[in-house]
């Protein structure tokens, strides 16, 4: 019989949301962690989580039977929770980004390394399944060699931020877009297989919230260069009015090029590839939808169209396997570094820095 993972939550705003790793069958949600009460004893009820595995206190939630932590607090609390669940002997499951430093990527992975522990971040976007589809169409060799790329993340979260009631800021108030760069940076690494190893950035201004700290930035800009030579460009912002809001891919080709709607997720793109019988007279409409329409009925429960369903089967394959999950400890700094860096680059005046490598 398969082994059930006992998995504890803290950070229930954003572990809680995400239902698909409570229907996995090789999970038991054993214990939960969170400093807000309500939160906690809500959570608690629904999950029927007995009074004494509910926790306030994150180093009380790690004497919990749990074999694993998923982490959905704050990112500020990211690379602390993720430190101290390895040294006490548990997996992790982290939410995007890993860190918001760089000196704490290097710590995670250090940690990992020490420990042998599985560590697995929780990015979802690589998991859409038109992205799923565009990967299988690089590794035929379709696209020919890929040589640019661009990406856009376009979430208007002012409230988030900000309480518009109060004016109460909140912690997303103190991080730039750019450092919330993995959503787009993630599925355009896994398609070309490839690691960044230099950016820049440039945008500062302040016009919609004019008193809100870096997480109120317009818009900002990177640029980054690729081992294999790849140009990435990424636009971010978490303030900008846009109604719906854009996760956008574009890939550019030897042989052709593929780029999704801009009208949300998955609104159908257009695809041009030289040579195939259906482009000969030019792009044709590309269907871009972020559910598998193969999966089970349930896939769907964790929201994120069927992303999240394959990301936990991942995780608990690699946690019964004893193997490295597909955005281990190393790959998940892949994703995280290069906007760290970026914004580094905003600030000294839009200059190129080397992203340091994590392996």
């Amino acid at each position: 019989m398969d082994k059930v993972w006992k998995m504890g939550l803290v950070g229930l705003g954003g572990s809680h949301r995400s239902a698909a790793y409570m229907h996995h069958p090789q999970i038991s949600v054993t214990a939960i962690c969170d400093p807000d009460s309500d939160t906690l004893g809500k959570t608690g009820d629904e999950l029927g989580i007995s009074d004494c595995a509910r926790y306030d206190n994150y180093a009380d939630f790690l004497n919990a039977d749990i074999d694993f932590v998923m982490i959905g607090s704050p990112v500020p609390y990211h690379a602390e929770q993720t430190l101290a669940a390895l040294e006490a002997g548990k997996h992790v499951l982290c939410e995007v980004t890993a860190a918001s430093s760089v000196e704490d990527c290097f710590r995670i992975a250090d940690a990992v390394e020490r420990s042998g522990l599985t560590y697995m971040m929780a990015e979802n976007t690589v998991y859409f399944h038109f992205l799923q589809e565009w990967k299988r169409m690089m590794r035929e060799g379709r696209l020919g060699t890929v040589f640019y790329a661009e990406c856009e993340y376009v979430h208007e979260i002012r409230d988030r931020i900000m309480n518009p009631a109060t004016g109460a800021v909140y912690w997303r108030n103190e991080r730039p877009p750019l450092h919330y760069c993995s959503h787009s940076l993630g599925p355009i690494l896994e398609m070309i297989d490839d690691r960044i190893v230099r950016a820049t950035g440039s945008g500062k201004s302040q016009t919609i919230v004019p008193h809100g700290g870096p997480g109120c930035i317009d818009m900002q800009v990177a640029l980054f260069e690729t081992a294999k030579g790849v140009t990435i460009k990424l636009l971010r912002s978490s303030v900008a009015a846009r109604l719906p809001a854009i996760g956008h891919y574009s890939l550019y080709g030897s042989k052709g090029q593929l780029e999704n709607g801009r009208l949300g997720y998955d609104s159908d793109g257009w695809m041009y590839v030289e040579g195939e019988p259906e482009c000969e007279k030019g792009a044709i409409p590309l269907p871009c939808p972020i559910i598998d329409p193969t999966a089970p009925e349930e896939a769907t429960k964790g929201g994120h169209g069927t992303s999240e369903y394959y990301l936990i089967r991942d995780f608990i394959d690699a946690l019964d396997r004893s193997v490295a999950p597909p955005i281990d400890v190393y790959r998940a700094m892949e994703y995280t570094l290069p906007g760290l860096i970026a914004q580094e680059a905003v600030e000294k005046g839009g200059v190129w820095l080397d992203v340091p490598q994590v392996r």
